[in-house]
Order: structure tokens, then C-alpha cells, then sequence
């Protein structure tokens, strides 16, 4: 597996591969409403590769598949973080969050799904408070965390 930058040319499978994990993996902690209207069937691909391009992201390829993907702003804040359905639980998030949490230096804050919140914690993230998003008038449970930067 290798770690690289993102290109603009990754932006359309990247969003693919966010809607169909979510769709799989987090389907068992979600309702498919909820689900819907987390990755919507239409998606801005422009705005995407904007708020890629801006934030330090990471993509992990194999033999020219995109295996996962994550971002990471200025400010410490952990925006995205998904493996592709087929190659969960290899360390692949784990190396990927690795890169991303070299990237900045304050604290770190993600808003962590119910299906994400073990991993993050695994990691030393700390539950700040449980929040209900709503969108499009449905709400989805999920979870600020901060990962506090060691001192060296």
C-alpha cells in the first residue's frame, strides 16, 4: 500500500467510495434515511475537490485502487476519514490517520460517526459531547472528539 497526496483526478472515485461505505459499513448503525441524506445521490464534485485540495489529504493505493481517504484542515479538524468496503480492517485508516494527525500541530477534533467512534478511540480521541446533525429534517447521531497533542 502506498500513502499519497490527493490529485484532482481522485475526487470522483473518492466520493464514490464515501457513499458506498457509508452505505455498507455504516449501515448497521444507521437507518437508510439517515443514510441518504449523510451521502446524497448528487454530489458536488467541484465543492469536493475544493475542500480536498484546501485540507491536507491523504489517499492509500494499491495496484491503482483507491483503498481509503482522509482529510485534515489547518486547524486540527479531522473532516473525513473512510476505507473502501472491501479492504476494512487492515490498517489502512490507522496509517492514514497516522499521516493526518502528523499534519497539524494543535489538538485534533472530529465529529465521529456511531460506527467510528471505537476506532477514534483506540487512537486516544476523547468524547467531548454527543450531538444530533440534522439534515433535510432527519437527525444522525454523532460525536465531537479531540485527540489532545503530545508534548515533546
Amino acid at each position: 500500500m502506498k500513502l499519497r497526496k490527493y490529485q484532482p483526478s481522485d475526487c470522483k472515485e473518492l466520493v464514490e467510495l464515501f457513499y458506498n461505505t457509508v452505505h455498507t459499513i455504516n449501515a448497521k448503525d444507521y437507518t437508510k434515511e439517515q443514510l441518504d441524506v449523510w451521502t446524497l445521490k448528487q454530489v458536488d464534485l467541484e465543492k469536493w475537490n475544493q475542500s480536498l485540495q484546501e485540507h491536507f489529504c491523504i489517499v492509500a493505493v494499491e495496484n491503482d485502487i483507491i483503498l481509503g481517504f482522509g482529510d485534515i484542515d489547518k486547524t486540527g479538524y479531522l473532516d473525513r476519514l473512510y476505507v473502501h468496503v472491501d479492504y476494512q480492517r487492515q490498517g489502512i485508516a490507522s496509517a492514514i490517520c497516522d499521516q493526518l494527525e502528523l499534519a497539524v500541530w494543535e489538538s485534533i477534533v472530529t465529529h465521529a460517526s456511531i460506527t467510528a467512534k471505537p476506532f477514534f478511540e483506540q487512537r486516544g480521541y476523547k468524547v467531548i459531547k454527543e450531538q444530533q446533525v440534522q439534515r433535510q429534517g432527519i437527525f444522525l447521531v454523532n460525536f465531537v472528539m479531540r485527540k489532545e497533542r503530545e508534548e515533546k
